[in-house]
């Protein structure tokens, strides 16, 4: 088990966000989070990075509890969330130096990395631009890159591809795809279904903050005797409205 949630629960307020989500994640495995707007994705996302300490439960990363040792958890991992920021005034290779840096990599290493990096998301006609001048979709490949910077074993993507066009997508879809070869964890939700049939293992479908089943992508389809996962979150999206 590389990623663990354990009956993981979040309150907002008076709001119970989330209740009861409990899944674990291999290596070399791809798990995406399938549900409606508002259905608790995010959420969970942002306990198993640490970003967010669990109201109930606890999550695990490589075995490390992240609520009790955050450091070391986030040293194994790469996040990306949605409202993750970048520095304006820095260039997008002074961004991603700044990040090798800051998470202690060494000279040889960080220069490897940062060849392999820049080569893999195609960034080298960005690199002396700045953060800010970038366009919606080259500062979220930039975001992806500094996530995947450190080869971590862990990556938790929330939405990887947002404001993305076809081509820089394919960069997404082709990076997730060698990390699962290279024996990585990857979580990560989306709203895309070619993105969940191309790259997902197994899926977790997410109703008003719980669990409503997990399988592979052919096994939900079939036991929700519908004919497509797009049918599928329509269902979804219909039973969280009767639910609300």
């Amino acid at each position: 088990m590389t990623i663990g949630a354990f009956d993981l629960g979040y309150h907002y307020g008076q709001t119970r966000a989330v209740r009861g989500v409990s899944f674990e994640i291999a290596s070399g495995e791809v798990f995406g989070l399938l549900g409606p707007n508002g259905a608790g994705k995010t959420t969970i996302l942002r306990m198993l990075a640490g970003v967010i300490r669990p109201t109930e439960g606890h999550a695990e990363i490589l075995g490390i509890d992240v609520a009790k040792a955050p450091a070391r958890a986030k040293r194994e991992l790469g996040f990306l969330s949605g409202d993750t920021a970048l520095y304006a005034r820095l260039s997008a290779l002074e961004t991603l130096e700044y990040f090798a840096r800051l998470y202690g990599l060494d000279d040889a290493t960080r220069a490897r990395r940062l060849d392999a990096t820049i080569h893999e998301f195609g960034l080298e006609s960005l690199l002396e631009l700045r953060a800010g001048a970038l366009s919606s979709g080259q500062r979220q490949r930039l975001n992806l890159a500094r996530a995947f910077l450190t080869d971590p074993a862990v990556l938790i993507l929330d939405e990887p591809t947002v404001a993305l066009d076809v081509v820089s997508g394919q960069f997404v879809e082709k990076a997730i795809d060698r990390a699962r070869l290279a024996g990585k964890a990857v979580l990560f939700s989306t709203h895309v279904m070619s993105e969940v049939e191309a790259l997902c293992d197994r899926i977790a479908l997410l109703v008003g903050g719980c669990i409503a089943d997990v399988g592979t992508p052919t096994e939900l389809i079939e036991r929700h005797q519908v004919s497509s996962l797009r049918a599928l979150i329509v269902s979804l999206h219909e039973e969280q409205n009767r639910g609300a």
